[in-house]
């Protein structure tokens, strides 16, 4: 389809920052407080740049290496000095992005591919096309506020001998970064198309959108990470990753980090083709997802704001990240005006220097804002939402939130994880997942980029709570495989602010092996606190060998079972993921329920689960066979179950007392469950006792073959009869 020519599309600024925008701005400078604080903090950036003076050395670092690092600092300033030309109208800062133009114009003519040649795609300023592409997003928004600054002559010259070339190497020299299904080459996609809106230049704005329809690439191949780059029928282009990777819910299949990363130049892009082009609706495109995905975003992070690193994801990352910012002011601005957003643009404490921004600040001066309480939430993954997806059970406040991961493979940056599961508590990490292994832009580890530890200890199985069997990698560690498969559906129920549960089902990660776990959160009338409830069936063909690990953070308090320590410490195999684990102790337990306590920053948690006579209980320190320390040395819990065919097991994680270094009082340091005992299990139902110290009992029963929210069940368990509609039931004990 081509675009049609809209007549005021010709007005610079045009892209992110608009005429009309600019207008509203100067009318309200000084009377906004939030937005004249963030026009401050800008301007001290900007000018302390300015007064530094332009540097665009010739490009020879990684990431992390002081020319990545000035580069990307380079087209950061020129955007704001762009948005403070507009603002402020003066003229240093348009003179300065002039001159910054004039001096990559002077670079790129005769500038060879980057000496780091590590990528799939290397870039030209960066060792990868991916931060070209970050370049051009940016200087295409800066190019914009300056259009009108800068002579035709001078135009001319940019675009003949700048933009254009760099579009074309990123596009045309590059169809395996550009064509892809990926967040890569949305960044690509995203570029190209900014400075084709700024130059209206149609064919830039096409491929931008449709891709390179003949890219003269084979079926298959793979980039660094082992991601597929063409696939059979691949569709590509910004409206074919905006289709693609997001499902109905707006959860993006790579992962909230990926998500973030990603967010940036999908609404950049769809914003600027809204501001230029409306009638094309790309902003609202596939049912307006991208506003969707920014509120799946938000609840895909814990009581701090940080996301869930889910995947590749690095731990910390949060929504104060400038990615963030700009997705909350233009979710904001072109959304519904949700009031939930200007809470976390109030916690953000900047808005963007647009009328976005200006948007929020002037509704957050009016006292519009209403808090964003998370809730219990399941997002769905793939494309039509049938592809398994994630599931955040939150009790109360926050008080612990458990995430629950039966999704798809995830692109390059998955993890071989299936039903695997984190929890939290009011933000801080009780069971992890790892995230990733990778020191971001720090040079001295691996030039800033993903280290060999990520592929055999992150993206392991092993490295996650859930189960590996034959201490093997689900799909055999194999993309290909793993990418034709997901996880599926069972129910989920949160409507019950006293039981919140998500179950799925997993048949392909083991031929053979039928995987069905069960999580809820549980959280008694008469309790101080809610805890969580694990319960795994496995179904086989065969015996295996079954182990399922706990990652905690803390100290040993207590152990209700024996163990020895190994007089040296020693990996526990040498292959998937087991090399990078030492056993520290070992032991056997001493009766059918095995409890294991720890006490982490003042709060104290048991771990009870359901044990057999032939069980082995591990526990484990991440760090064997890592002679360069790129891994954190993190305990774990492991329990395994040896030569067995079928089984369950079930696990209750609880939060229980507290302890102050200040007053050196420890309370409630005692779990207060006696024991678990599996009351009843068959294929269409498992049925748990939990029994407390104080002699009452929970009794939790999930229907294994029928999840219909109608469907009548009938039980009978040792003379008891217990009769509920729904997937499942709980209640005490009679």
């Amino acid at each position: 389809m081509t675009l049609a020519y809209v007549a005021q599309a010709k007005e610079h600024p045009r892209l992110i920052l608009t005429k009309e925008g600019v207008e509203q701005i100067r009318e309200n400078l000084g009377k906004v407080p939030l937005f004249d604080a963030s026009v401050e903090k800008i301007k001290a950036e900007v000018d302390k740049e300015i007064q530094m003076g332009i540097d665009t050395p010739i490009p020879k670092d990684f990431s992390g290496g002081y020319t990545h690092f000035r580069h990307k600092q380079n087209f950061i300033i020129a955007q704001q000095a762009g948005a403070l030309y507009q603002i402020l109208e003066d003229e240093k800062y348009a003179k300065y992005v002039r001159d910054m133009l004039f001096q990559y114009e002077a670079m790129y003519k005769n500038l060879p591919v980057h000496p780091q040649v590590r990528s799939y795609a290397p870039g030209k300023l960066f060792w990868q096309c991916l931060n070209d592409s970050n370049w051009l997003v940016y200087m295409a928004q800066a190019y914009d506020t300056i259009y009108d600054y800068l002579s035709s002559e001078e135009r001319q010259t940019l675009e003949d001998n700048l933009f254009r070339p760099f579009a074309d190497y990123i596009s045309l020299a590059n169809p395996q970064f550009y064509n892809r299904i990926h967040n890569h080459s949305t960044w690509g996609n995203a570029a190209v198309g900014m400075i084709g809106l700024v130059m209206d230049d149609q064919a830039l704005i096409q491929r931008a959108l449709y891709g390179i329809e003949d890219d003269g690439l084979a079926v298959g191949g793979v980039d660094d990470d082992g991601g597929t780059i063409k696939a059979a029928d691949q569709k590509r282009g910004f409206l074919a990753n905006l289709e693609q990777p997001f499902s109905p819910d707006g959860y993006y299949t790579e992962g909230p980090y990926y998500q973030r990363y990603a967010m940036y130049p999908f609404l950049i892009f769809a914003t600027a083709m809204h501001n230029t082009y409306p009638e094309y609706g790309v902003l609202e495109h596939k049912d307006n997802v991208l506003l969707k995905a920014i509120d799946a975003l938000l609840n895909l992070t814990d009581a701090d704001g940080d996301f869930f690193p889910l995947n590749d994801g690095q731990k910390g990352m949060s929504y104060f990240t400038p990615a963030l910012i700009t997705t909350v002011n233009i979710g904001y601005y072109y959304g519904q005006q949700d009031p939930k957003l200007l809470s976390v643009a109030q916690k953000q404490g900047e808005v963007l220097l647009d009328q976005t921004g200006l948007a929020i600040a002037l509704d957050l001066e009016a006292n519009k804002a209403v808090p964003f309480t998370k809730q219990s939430v399941n997002l769905s993954d793939g494309a039509l939402g049938d592809e398994g997806g994630v599931a955040v059970l939150r009790s109360g406040n926050e008080e612990l939130t458990a995430v629950f991961k039966y999704a798809a493979q995830g692109l390059s940056h998955g993890h071989y994880d299936k039903l695997s599961y984190s929890l939290y508590r009011q933000g801080e990490e009780v069971l992890q997942d790892y995230g990733l292994v990778r020191f971001v832009n720090i040079g001295q580890k691996g030039g800033g980029n993903y280290l060999k530890e990520n592929t055999t200890w992150a993206k392991s199985t092993i490295s996650h709570n859930t189960l590996s069997q034959d201490q093997s990698i689900h799909f055999g560690g194999d993309y290909q495989t793993g990418s034709q498969h997901h996880s599926d559906f069972y129910f989920y129920a949160d409507e019950n602010p006293q039981v919140q549960v998500a179950s799925a089902k997993e048949t392909n990660a083991y031929p053979g092996t039928e995987m069905h776990r069960t999580v809820a959160l549980i959280k008694p009338s008469d309790a101080d606190e809610p805890f969580m409830l694990d319960i795994m069936k496995v179904d086989a063909q065969g015996t295996h060998d079954y182990d399922l690990p706990f990652y905690y953070f803390g100290q040993i308090i207590q152990t209700n079972f024996a163990y020895t320590r190994p007089p040296t410490q020693e990996p526990l195999g040498n292959k998937n993921g087991y090399q990078h684990l030492y056993l520290e102790a070992s032991g056997s337990p001493s009766s059918d329920t095995t409890q294991f306590s720890w006490l982490n920053k003042g709060k104290f948690y048991t771990l009870s689960t359901l044990t057999h006579d032939e069980d082995n209980i591990m526990l484990t320190r991440i760090g064997a066979n890592d002679p360069e320390f790129n891994l954190r040395n993190e305990p774990g819990f492991m329990l395994r179950r040896p030569n067995t065919q079928d089984t369950v097991f079930v696990s209750i994680v609880e939060p229980h007392g507290s302890y102050s270094p200040v007053t050196e009082l420890s309370l409630n340091s005692n779990s207060s469950i006696a024991s678990i005992n599996l009351m009843h299990d068959s294929d269409a139902y498992t049925g748990v006792e939990i029994v407390g110290v104080n002699g009452e009992s929970q009794i939790f029963i999930v229907a294994n073959l029928d999840a219909q929210a109608n469907s009548e069940h009938t039980l009978n368990v040792n003379g008891q009869e217990y009769k509920w509609t729904g997937p499942y039931w709980y209640a005490n004990a009679e």
